[in-house]
Formats: structure tokens, sequence, C-alpha cells
């Protein structure tokens, strides 16, 4: 059982190949979402995302993932198996995912988190989107180096956690843990009232030597992001 918060980036395959691990550890409403899903790339990575929950939840509760009871919400239109994702019957706790071409990350924590993980190829734009999604000061920041796409792209995965995160609570503030990864080609970022984040090696959830990293098999080209952050909570 795991106190504090924290997160786990790792790859697709690196969970995959994990023993003991698929579709069965997930609710009917989230094997149904999945097998809605054509791709094979994407249905893998949402496998993943969703099972790496899974394992943290279970870390931070000290149950097994089978009884860690992970539902979603939407906070918009207040209908469950979309939106954020928490503990059915402790919903103080938190809980966010994150998944894209290849990589997934999932984070814990007592109170409100949010994490989100991209390629560090990737390139978020046009600049008209990252407008209306970056604070100004990050993306003046971003747009002041000599070359703009490493910078905007460490903005854009900040800004996509704080929004998973949600405001936070009264008398507390949100702290920031950002981590390139370069053996898996991965920048993400982690949210969490109260305290930073520890950003744990996957193995510390998955168990037993990982594999290298690498993809399972070919994704998708990494494409600009043209959407909005918490599109894929």
């Amino acid at each position: 059982m795991t106190p504090g918060a924290f997160a786990v980036v790792a790859t697709t395959r690196e969970v995959l190949a994990a023993p003991g691990l698929g579709p069965r550890l997930l609710a009917p409403w989230e094997r149904r979402r999945l097998a809605a899903i054509r791709v094979p790339s994407r249905h893998d990575d949402v496998l993943a995302a969703r099972l790496l929950l899974r394992l943290c939840a279970a870390r931070l509760t000290g149950r097994s993932p089978e009884a860690a009871g992970v539902a979603q919400r939407c906070p918009d239109c207040g209908r469950d198996g979309h939106g954020r994702p928490y503990l059915a019957d402790r919903p103080g706790l938190g809980l966010s995912l994150s998944h894209a071409d290849g990589l997934v990350a999932a984070a814990a924590g007592p109170g409100p988190v949010g994490v989100d993980v991209e390629p560090a190829a990737r390139r978020p734009g046009p600049l008209p989107v990252l407008r209306r999604v970056l604070p100004g000061p990050d993306l003046h920041e971003a747009l002041a180096h000599p070359d703009p796409g490493p910078a905007l792209l460490r903005a854009w995965v900040r800004a996509e956690a704080r929004f998973k995160a949600g405001p936070p609570p009264p008398e507390a503030v949100h702290h920031l843990t950002e981590r390139t990864d370069r053996s898996r080609a991965a920048v993400a970022a982690v949210v969490a009232a109260g305290a930073p984040a520890v950003l744990l090696p996957p193995s510390a959830v998955l168990g037993g030597p990982a594999p290298p990293p690498g993809p399972g098999r070919p994704g998708p080209p990494v494409r600009p992001r043209r959407t909005a952050p918490g599109a894929r909570l």
C-alpha cells in the first residue's frame, strides 16, 4: 500500500507482456467498450492503460487488481462509462490514466491526480488550438525557444495533466512532476494535490523483470495533436 500519490509510465508492450494481466480484470462495461475499438494498436493501448490503472489502484489501496473497484463518470453529462476514473467505494482517492501510440500512464493518490503521456516525437498544434489550451506564459516561453516543438509538447502534457486533476481541493495546491523518459521516447507529467507525486518504474506494479521498452507492433504515425486536453480520459 502506497500512501502518497504516484504515477507509472510504461509501453503498451511492457504491460501486456506482464503475467496474469488481461481483459478479465476489466469491468463488463470496459470490455464492451474495448470490443468496439477496431484499430488493433489503439485497442492494445486502451487495454494496457486500464490494466495499469488497476495495478496502481491496487498498490494505493492494498487490494488485489480484481477487487480494485475502478469506475468512471463524466462530470459534464453525469453518465458512467467515461470521464474521470474513481474508486466506487472510496471516491476521495484520485485516479488518472493516459495512452498514446504505444505508451501508457496511470496515476493514483490520496487526493486529485492527473497524468498525461505523449511520444517525444509528437508536436501539438496548430497554433490557434495551442492559444486556447495552453496558459499564456507557458506558450510564450515555449515559442521563445529556437526549436519550440519539444517545449510546446511539454507544455501540452502539463496542461492535460492539470485538466485531468481538476481544481485542487480547498487549502491545497497542485504539484507538478515531469519526466522525459528517453528509453521509452516518452514525455509525461503528473499533477497531484497536497504533495508531489512519485514517478515509479513499471516493475513497481508489474512485478518481475520487465521486457525492454519498445512497441509491441508498429503503430500509427505520430501526428500533431489537435484535440483539447482530457479527450482521452
